[in-house]
């Protein structure tokens, strides 16, 4: 499954959400508008599913371990309603409604998820320079841990985190005493038993949030199509789901480089992958997408496919047959197709005895505009 670790300021904090198997993102005001921090958060949460792992970080430690579990058909939710519009609210207005009420801050905690210890939340924290070194190459998100309130990583970086915590608590496993044991059933049936209508679903709220970064038809702010592109795929909307695939995991602002000063950073805007099925976690198919809210341009195609070839090397180890590419924009020039189609090949050999010499060309050019009566976005394919 996949993991996320979120950056909390205390411990304090890190025993009020442990206890109660709530967490919720602070988010900053929005001044008329959301902002790229605000929808890159509603992108994180629209990939949250029952199972993935849920790990704190504060002062140099990671906390662990907790699972997502659904309430009510859902492992996250809007704290209340509208809370997906980027309008202001004063919290004796909101009081009423929230589904996680810290007092005035709640105002700012516009999502949250829910989630259970698995099998416990340890009392002893492990510092980051013992996790990386624990497994070096497993951990690539971590690495990038810089200025975000929390972070997604893949099942692989996911597992090396439980391998850390779980040997490093191994008396706790078996002797309770080692490990927070707490009550978190009174949070999550206050949750369950609010009418968790529209106004809470994610589903809903993506809307909510799409609607009011539109500009006829197309979006202003790239980090909001990501969110709208990741939550159509999370649902599995059919519509969607035939043009840009079924995915078991995704994500989005993926490094895509070696290692660097974080700012120096290549990430790619969408990335996922699905399981042969019935075989997880053996890996069948990759997804690599890169995202433009207006026109693509040449210099898209040429950055896609630089995408493409770190992903052959870092995931695939030289199979190209395994990635699906995807350039989503509003609008394509004729030259653009023509260069796709020109430079979207790549020649490579596979196999030993015998070795087969192949080529990949599953660059896709896909249009995108957002249907203000179905509050959702809509694709097509350029041929």
């Amino acid at each position: 499954m996949a993991g996320y670790i979120f950056s909390l300021d205390n411990l304090d904090s890190l025993r009020l959400y442990t206890m109660n198997g709530v967490y919720a993102t602070k988010l900053s005001k929005p001044p008329h508008a959301w902002r790229t921090h605000h929808e890159g958060t509603f992108a994180d949460y629209a990939t949250m599913k029952e199972g993935d792992s849920i790990y704190f970080f504060i002062q140099r430690k990671i906390y662990g371990i907790g699972k997502l579990i659904d309430v009510e058909q859902d492992c996250k939710f809007f704290n209340y309603p509208y809370a997906g519009t980027p309008d202001r609210f004063s919290y004796s207005d909101i009081q009423p409604y929230l589904l996680w009420d810290e007092g005035d801050i709640s105002v700012d905690q516009r999502c949250l998820c829910v989630f259970e210890p698995d099998p416990h939340f340890f009392t002893m924290g492990i510092d980051m320079d013992d996790v990386l070194s624990s497994n070096p190459a497993a951990f690539k998100m971590l690495r990038a841990f810089w200025k975000l309130s929390f972070i997604k990583f893949d099942d692989e970086e996911n597992q090396a985190f439980r391998d850390i915590l779980l040997k490093r608590n191994q008396s706790a496993l078996f002797h309770p005493e080692g490990a927070d044991i707490f009550d978190f059933q009174p949070a999550h049936h206050q949750i369950a038993e609010r009418q968790l209508t529209g106004d809470y679903r994610m589903s809903s709220g993506i809307s909510m949030v799409l609607s009011s970064c539109v500009d006829e038809g197309r979006l202003k702010h790239e980090m909001v199509l990501e969110a709208g592109i990741l939550h159509q795929l999370a649902v599995r909307y059919p519509a969607t789901c035939a043009v840009l695939g079924e995915w078991d995991y995704l994500s989005h602002q993926v490094i895509a480089s070696p290692f660097k000063p974080i700012d120096y950073m290549d990430k790619m805007d969408l990335f996922g992958y699905s399981y042969i099925p019935d075989f997880k976690p053996t890996k069948a198919r990759y997804l690599v997408g890169e995202i433009k809210r207006d026109g693509a341009g040449l210099e898209d195609i040429d950055q896609l496919l630089k995408y493409v070839d770190w992903v052959k090397d870092e995931y695939c180890f030289g199979d190209y047959s395994m990635i699906d590419a995807f350039l989503i924009a509003y609008e394509f020039d004729e030259h653009v197709i023509e260069h796709a189609k020109t430079v979207g090949i790549r020649r490579y050999t596979i196999g030993m005895r015998p070795a087969q010499s192949l080529e990949w060309s599953n660059l896709k050019l896909v249009k995108y505009w957002f249907d203000p009566s179905a509050e959702r976005l809509e694709f097509t394919s350029v041929d």
